[in-house]
This record gives C-alpha cells, sequence and structure tokens, in this order.
C-alpha cells in the first residue's frame, strides 16, 4: 500500500479487497455449496456437566457399597464412568468428520472429510450426473447417490429425513440450472 503525498492525498483509500473476491472474471458461478457435519445435542460445557452428575451419583454410591462391604461394586461404578467418558469421547472425534459439496455449471465436487481427517474427493461433470434417491414409503429418503457414468457416491447419510429432503431439493435445482447452462456477462 502506497500512500499519496501532495494535493491527491486527501482521497479516500479503498480498503484491500478479501481474497474471496480476488478471483478472475472468468471465474464460474457457484451454483450450491453445503458442507454437511454430524448433529451432536450436546456442546463441551454440556458434557462436563453430564459427566460430573455421572461421576458424583457414581462415586457416592459406590462408597454406599464399600461401606457395606461389596467392595468390587465400587469399582464397577469407575469402571462404568470410565466407559461413558470414552463413548463421549468416541462422539466427539466423529463429529469432525465431513462432507463438502459444491457445484459449478461444468464441475461437482464431493470431499468427504473422515474424522480422523482421511479425504476422499470426486469431482463429476454436472450435465452428466443424476442424484438418485431411495425412498421409503414411511420414513422418505433413505439415501441420496450422486451417480454419473456408472461412478455412485453416496452424500448425506449421517443426516435425518428432513435435512436428506433439503440436500435432495438443493442438488436437484443446481443440476437443473447447470444443465439449462448459466447466463454469463462478457463485461
Amino acid at each position: 500500500m502506497t500512500i499519496a503525498r501532495g494535493p491527491r492525498s486527501h482521497l479516500p483509500t479503498l480498503p484491500p479487497r478479501p481474497a474471496a473476491s480476488l478471483e478472475p472474471a472468468t471465474a464460474e458461478p457457484m451454483l450450491y455449496a453445503a458442507t454437511l457435519t454430524p448433529y451432536r445435542s450436546l456442546n463441551r460445557k454440556g458434557f462436563t456437566i453430564v459427566m460430573l452428575l455421572v461421576s458424583g451419583v457414581s462415586f457416592i454410591c459406590g462408597m454406599a457399597f464399600l461401606m457395606m462391604g461389596a467392595w468390587p461394586v465400587f469399582g464397577m461404578f469407575g469402571i462404568d464412568v470410565l466407559l461413558i467418558y470414552l463413548a463421549f469421547r468416541v462422539n466427539f472425534r466423529d463429529a469432525k468428520a465431513r462432507e463438502e459439496i459444491t457445484v459449478t455449471p461444468s464441475l461437482l465436487t464431493v470431499r468427504k472429510v473422515a474424522a480422523n481427517g482421511d479425504e476422499d474427493e470426486t469431482a463429476m461433470n454436472p450435465l452428466w450426473t443424476r442424484l438418485e434417491a431411495q425412498r421409503h414409503e414411511e420414513f422418505g429418503i433413505e439415501r441420496l447417490t450422486l451417480r454419473s457414468r456408472g461412478i455412485g457416491t453416496e452424500v448425506g447419510s449421517f443426516l435425518h429425513q428432513q435435512q436428506r429432503e433439503e440436500l435432495a431439493s438443493g442438488l436437484t435445482g443446481a443440476l437443473a440450472e447447470a444443465k439449462r447452462g448459466v447466463p454469463r456477462s462478457t463485461i
């Protein structure tokens, strides 16, 4: 950034543009973008409260059994607390998984990131891609698969039925728009 000196120094300076707006003019428009993550109803604060309650109740009950002479039960209560703690840790680790879906007029990309950080990316041409929805008459959409030239990629497997419906609607609209063609400005 340079500072103007002299008679032009009173002109306002423009703030720097964010990195996202530095795309070239020929960049394709984004027709659809979604980041899917598994739902977790318990946050870290809730986890701490639940573990304190479980630990407190287990300790008090274990002490009652210990005073009655049933000392092995005290250890079993400790094992229960440990198993509950480990189950929550696995749950929080699995929450790091995500799927990123982007659709432009010439490219559909599905990027799956597992909880352990492993990535799998599938790129498809949206003109040749169709969305297959496996429906159950009572429960709605059970599985969504993007299929192009014999290659199928399941998306939204960890979503509940309502979210799968929304994902199917968004992807169907984006694929239809890509097949119609997107008007582009030459300016």
